[in-house]
């Protein structure tokens, strides 16, 4: 390494030893200042560590008989130093002063971003010290298993797949077809996390009805229009915010459709983008026009109620779902062509087009141009329009559903006439 370099490497070092330091200090040190480490011991640590390696790089024997010393002063002083009941006997302060000597060789062979990260990494995590034992009180241990299950999923089933066709003429192996489902359910779970975690607060101001259907949006548009529309049902008389709602989650239904084809195909992302911006444009300024209808303090307590999607009977629906049109997209390319394709999509957009579109995304029609499916999924998409306006009059009732649905209608329109330019 050159000497300039070398430098540069060990004052970014001592520079983030002493950051580390500082924070160590300020939740550690501040009650009980005998505590090993802060900014003083923390950069001679990392220093010390970087200086041994530097001795014996190859084999690093130097760097190891320091932390061999230095792990075994750190037992013995917290485990005769420090009384039994003194905060201090902790497994975190040897863990810090251990990363710090770590440090060393890191900042000196890995890219600066490792350091930067591990450093910024624990001091967050000092840092949030109570916020921390905060949330361990919060979540309950049901949610920490569905956590596990999703770690399942996507780290342990998902690796193990083999990515081979199980048909010749279909691009339809076990691995994409997992991954299609690690996609989904993670997406969905996220969004599930937040609207349980993170209630929205002020919901029975103006714009109560409106935060929660754009939550419930992002988790399924379709679910978020049937539940406001029984609550215009039940509601004495047409509820603006609550009509804005049904457009706004439709509008969140767009980004959902870009972030999803995106992870798969950032070709298709790239010809959908200026299509699925525009409406989701009009569809945010057509809920923006009906909330401003809507009189402040008339909106009433309201959340879009989720299932965890990380269930695994879901999990194998969805798989079964994505295999049965991926299967139809075969059969349908290869009897109606581009045309079939297109019909296909309008058929899907009754129901769940999250298959269909990550079919598409995957390669599911290989016959069709990048233009084509992403009129395929304008399709698609437009067609789930017409569903929900129609879901909206069967669970709400013409009288209290008509703007919602024709709003609906309008977005099902422009979808359309953006899927036809792209086979102009």
């Amino acid at each position: 390494m050159p000497p300039i370099q070398l430098a540069e490497r060990l004052a970014l070092l001592l520079a983030l030893a002493l950051f580390l330091g500082l924070a160590f200090e300020e939740i550690y040190k501040r009650d009980e200042p005998e505590i090993p480490g802060g900014v003083r011991t923390f950069p001679l640590v990392a220093l010390a560590g970087a200086m041994l390696y530097l001795v014996e790089p190859n084999r690093a024997l130097a760097f190891c008989v320091g932390l061999l010393a230095l792990g075994a002063w750190l037992f013995v002083f917290l485990r005769v130093g420090l009384p039994p009941a003194r905060t201090g006997r902790t497994l975190v302060i040897p863990a810090t002063n251990l990363l710090v000597y770590a440090l060393g060789p890191v900042a000196l062979t890995q890219p600066p971003w490792v350091a930067v990260g591990a450093t910024v990494a624990a001091v967050l995590l000092i840092g949030w010290r109570e916020q921390m034992h905060g949330f361990v009180r919060l979540v309950p241990q049901d949610e920490i298993l569905t956590a596990g299950k999703f770690l399942i999923l996507a780290g342990i089933i998902l690796p193990l797949l083999p990515d081979v066709r199980l048909i010749s003429g279909a691009p339809l192996t076990p691995y994409r077809v997992w991954l299609a489902v690690v996609a989904i359910s993670g997406l969905s779970y996220l969004t599930y996390l937040i609207q349980r975690y993170f209630p929205v607060k002020g919901a029975a101001t103006k714009g109560g009805a409106l935060l929660p259907a754009l939550l419930g949006g992002a988790y399924s548009s379709t679910a978020a229009t049937v539940v406001l529309a029984k609550r215009l049902r039940g509601a004495a008389a047409p509820r603006a915010e609550l009509s804005a709602g049904i457009v706004a989650a439709t509008s969140v239904m767009y980004v959902r459709l870009a972030i999803v084809v995106a992870l798969f195909s950032v070709p298709l992302a790239l010809s959908l983008a200026p299509a699925l911006a525009v409406l989701f444009a009009a569809a945010a300024l057509l809920a923006w026009r009906e909330w401003r209808r809507a009189e402040r303090g008339a909106a009433q307590e309201l959340a879009i109620p989720t299932v965890n999607p990380l269930q695994l009977t879901t999990a194998l629906v969805f798989a079964a779902l994505f295999v049965v049109i991926s299967l139809a997209m075969v059969w349908v390319e290869q009897l109606f062509g581009q045309a079939g394709i297109f019909t296909l999509a309008a058929i899907v957009g009754a129901s769940d087009i999250d298959p269909f579109v990550l079919n598409l995304a995957q390669g599911g029609a290989p016959g069709m141009s990048v233009s084509a499916l992403a009129a395929a999924v304008l399709i698609a998409a437009s067609a789930n329009n017409l569903a929900k306006s129609a879901y909206a009059i069967g669970f709400g009732g013409l009288a209290s559903t008509l703007r919602p649905a024709l709003l609906l209608v309008v977005l099902a329109l422009l979808g359309f006439a953006a899927g036809a330019a792209h086979l102009v």
